[in-house]
């Protein structure tokens, strides 16, 4: 018996683990499906192949071969440590060896894999080597080129490599623009290989799809005319987002015939700890003790945590940990062990050096560091050797990512173990109440809108200082015609210039330097933390983003240290942060108005009118609270007054019919209406302003041009009638801010508010998207909807990117498992987990919710 074996059969007989298990499948063993080397095969990489005892090929490995040598585009979607690299470097490194001139562009979504399959090709170009007499293959150079790269060795990789390995950033910024120095390189441009390309999706993906236009069409300028090869982590649409990216038909591959040992798959989650609050255990905690239980039995094992604070907390939890099973060298508490510990268990993120990184690499793959805890820079495809388990504390975002960190462990026919440790978040718990969900679906569908006015003007003006466009061309699926038009745009704006049928750069600054591929915005606000009188520049945000992340008294965290933020100015784009600890973070508080612009699509659905179209969002940030880490107690709220942002994006929508409000209400699970305050509200409203002498009791503004606000320090719905509710003991005068901070704290929870939650963390498990990409607004009388009231879930960026249409589509889907994910949820009136928290003094919404929820599926009882 293995002891994953030995583990599992120990969980299985402890109730405090085994009761807590959601899901125990068992993904069975999968023979390798094999065929001999082709043979056309050059001879050379045939004897290398051999040499390192690889005499046959997997079914997809020699499908990859047939397609890319009879000269298609090819994308090939297969399964973690399904042997994908062969599949493009076999036909690219054959061709190379037989035409001199030929040269290949190989480009990965972070340097880290860059350097990774550099090694991979090099040690095979070793072998290569090895095995001939003759020097013609010699001559067959390899180089990274990317931010890392010494300025000393770039003009020697610029002459002289033929397979040039860099990401996207780079071609972006530092190639395409420079291009006359690649001639030689573009000329003789054969082969153009895309890895990871699930990566790409969203703005990066619809930056990086305007990146391959401007590529082709240098390419072109020299004459040549590159095939594509391009692999991918498994997905919904991998064909669509591979046609989408480079404008071009492909041939898919996704049988996938590699060997599969057999896998453990175990869904963990953790115990109620509060049933009438819905708190449950840390996920942290239990993803611990989970973690020394693999380290006692041995088991080579990686933990994915979700953020770089995690990966510390987790990591110093392991290293002190005095669990006396575990192994003997780890189990004593003297120094020597203690270094003994810092050897075998390490941490792996963002913000380690290089050499680190590279340090922990091969101590994986040799077997020295038994336990890594990383962010998901380890769930790409870099080599660590063949771990025995996966640690996933948190759902990483998508079912693809998922499956893509549950098989970094299992190379093979070796059985491994992976366990997925639900969170709090309502999308995890979603996934452990229905498990089929995840076990049954396909992954999700990766969407870019290369399209995307923002993105295609900022990538027309870095083309435009490429080359001049001519006004018959086009770039990429932009018609000529519709091209013209941006470039007599560009034109207005005085950085080109037409003459002769063509349009010319004119501007003095050079475009891409300005223009970020991991967001919409070219903006970006620094981030200068004040560090011994000297200011530093620890990071960036794009501007967007500062609003809520870097505003006046935010929290911020950048590798494990805590900054406040003391000023965000947003003329000189730049946030003053200063260095020190504190026991809080910040949640900001926004005020959100929607205004419809063009309606594109509109249909009745149960119980509500769904439809998608162009929004105008107005958000402006009116305040933040301060969230006590650990336990969220509620340490209060401040005041800010920072200048309101339009967003003119996509939207999808749906608004309750008025029969369905009816119904509602006949049940009385309606909270949307307006508050009647009773006959004697006006009387009544006067009397208590002049009680409190015309001024705020909070911060004692009088009153001026605007009459102040007079506030239910109960709130007004927890009383059978007006009478109670408006006894002059429970009413105050408030100016306007104060009475925004006071009604946000109450936060009185409506099945409005209360779905609109919902979705915002369910509607990612269906777009292949971060919750931040996406926003919502909840109106009981909406104007985008004449009065009703309404639901808004609008794309966080300018102009949208296709989520909007696709939720519009999935609307029966959505809320359907909206209704499972609220109805299972073990709390009493609402929790994080499910609807949200209902705050200090206000109820949870949870019973209005699953009304509404009900009337939206149909199975609504009267």
């Amino acid at each position: 018996m293995t002891d994953i074996s030995r583990l599992i059969n120990s969980w299985r007989s402890e109730p405090s683990i085994g009761g807590n298990i959601t899901a125990w499948r068992t993904i069975p063993f999968r023979k390798a499906k094999l065929v001999p080397l082709p043979d056309e095969l050059h001879p050379a990489l045939v004897q290398a192949l051999n040499n390192s005892g690889i005499q046959t090929l997997f079914t997809h490995q020699a499908q990859a071969w047939k397609q890319i040598q009879a000269g298609f585009n090819t994308g090939i979607v297969t399964g973690t440590a399904s042997g994908k690299t062969l599949c493009y470097n076999l036909p690219v490194l054959d061709h190379l060896f037989r035409n001199p001139d030929a040269r290949a562009l190989y480009f990965f979504p972070t340097k880290a894999l860059s350097q990774d399959q550099y090694n991979v090709i090099r040690d095979l170009l070793l072998d290569v080597n090895a095995s001939v007499t003759s020097d013609p293959l010699n001559s067959l150079s390899l180089g990274v080129y990317d931010g890392d790269t010494q300025r000393k060795d770039r003009s020697a990789i610029r002459e002289n490599a033929r397979i040039l390995i860099s990401n996207p950033d780079m071609l972006h910024a530092g190639i395409l623009p420079h291009h006359t120095v690649w001639a030689g390189f573009f000329r003789y441009l054969r082969y153009i290989v895309i890895d990871e390309m699930h990566a790409y999706r969203g703005v990066f993906g619809s930056h990086v799809a305007n990146v391959i236009r401007r590529l082709k069409r240098i390419a072109k300028f020299y004459g040549s005319n590159p095939q594509f090869i391009l692999t991918s982590a498994t997905i919904a649409n991998p064909k669509e987002l591979a046609e989408n990216l480079i404008e071009e038909e492909i041939h898919l591959i996704d049988e996938d015939g590699s060997a599969l040992g057999s896998k453990y798959f175990l869904i963990y989650n953790p115990p109620v700890v509060d049933q009438h609050l819905g708190i449950r255990r840390s996920a942290l905690h239990e993803s611990v003790r989970l973690a020394e239980d693999l380290i006692t039995y041995n088991v080579q094992t990686i933990i994915f945590a979700r953020s770089r604070r995690t990966v510390e907390i987790i990591l110093t939890y392991l290293r002190e940990s005095s669990n006396p099973n575990y192994p003997k060298e780890l189990s004593a508490t003297n120094l020597s062990n203690k270094t003994s510990k810092e050897d075998f268990i390490r941490g792996y993120r963002s913000g380690y050096l290089p050499q680190q990184r590279r340090e922990i690499e091969r101590g994986l793959r040799q077997g020295h560091v038994r336990t890594v805890v990383a962010t998901n820079a380890l769930e790409l495809g870099i080599d660590i050797g063949g771990m025995g388990a996966t640690l996933l504390v948190g759902y990483p975002g998508t079912i693809a990512a998922t499956w893509q960190q549950a098989g970094r462990s299992g190379r093979g026919n070796d059985t491994s173990l992976t366990v997925l440790v639900a969170t709090a978040d309502p999308l995890d718990q979603f996934l452990a109440a229905n498990p089929n969900y995840f076990f049954e679906r396909s992954p999700e569908h990766a969407l870019i809108n290369p399209d995307n006015l923002l993105i295609l003007l900022e990538h027309l003006r870095c083309a435009a200082f490429e080359l001049p466009f001519r006004v018959a061309d086009g770039f990429g699926q932009v018609e000529p015609s519709q091209l013209d038009e941006f470039l007599m745009f560009l034109q207005n704006e005085g950085i080109l210039h037409k003459s002769d049928e063509k349009y010319f750069w004119m501007a003095d600054q050079y475009p891409a330097q300005s223009v970020s591929l991991r967001h919409a915005s070219a903006n970006n606000v620094l981030l200068q933390s004040l560090e011994n009188d000297l200011s530093i520049t620890i990071g960036e945000v794009d501007q967007p983003s500062a609003y809520w992340m870097v505003h006046p008294g935010a929290i911020y965290l950048h590798e494990g240290k805590t900054y406040t933020v003391k000023e965000l100015d947003l003329e000189e784009n730049v946030a003053r942060l200063i260095r020190n600890e504190t026991d809080y973070y910040t949640e900001p508080l926004r005020e959100t108005t929607v205004q419809l612009l063009e309606l594109k699509a509109e249909e009745e659905a149960q119980g509500a009118i769904k439809a998608y179209g162009e929004l105008s969002v107005t958000s402006q940030l009116i305040g933040f609270r301060k969230i006590r880490w650990f336990t969220h107690e509620n340490l209060g709220v401040s005041d800010l007054s920072l200048p309101p942002t339009e967003l003119i994006t996509t939207g999808y929508w749906l608004a309750l019919t008025d029969a369905t409000v009816e119904k509602l209400q006949k049940n009385e699970e309606w909270s949307g209406d307006p508050n009647n305050y009773g006959p004697n509200w006006t009387k009544l409203r006067n009397e208590v302003r002049k009680r409190d002498n015309y001024q705020c009791q909070v911060c004692g503004l009088p009153e001026s041009v605007r009459s102040h606000d007079v506030h239910h320090i109960t709130p007004f719905r927890y009383f059978q009638s007006h009478q109670y509710a408006n006894r002059l003991e429970n009413l105050v005068t408030l100016c306007p801010r104060c009475h925004r901070r006071a009604e946000t704290v109450v936060r009185v929870k409506s099945g409005l508010s209360g779905i609109a939650f919902v979705l915002k963390h369910i509607a990612p498990l269906f777009l292949m998207c971060d919750t931040r990409d996406i926003g919502v607004h909840s109106d009981p009388k909406s104007s985008i909807t004449k009065g009703k009231a309404t639901i808004v879930i609008f794309d966080q960026i300018p102009a949208g990117i296709g989520f909007s249409q696709q939720l519009y589509e999935l609307h029966e889907e959505i809320i359907k498992y909206s209704q499972e994910l609220v109805s299972s949820c073990e709390c009493s009136d609402g929790c994080p987990s499910c609807v949200g928290p209902g705050g200090e003094s206000g109820s949870g919404g949870k019973q209005e919710t699953l009304a509404i929820l009900e009337a939206l599926n149909g199975t609504f009882m009267v």
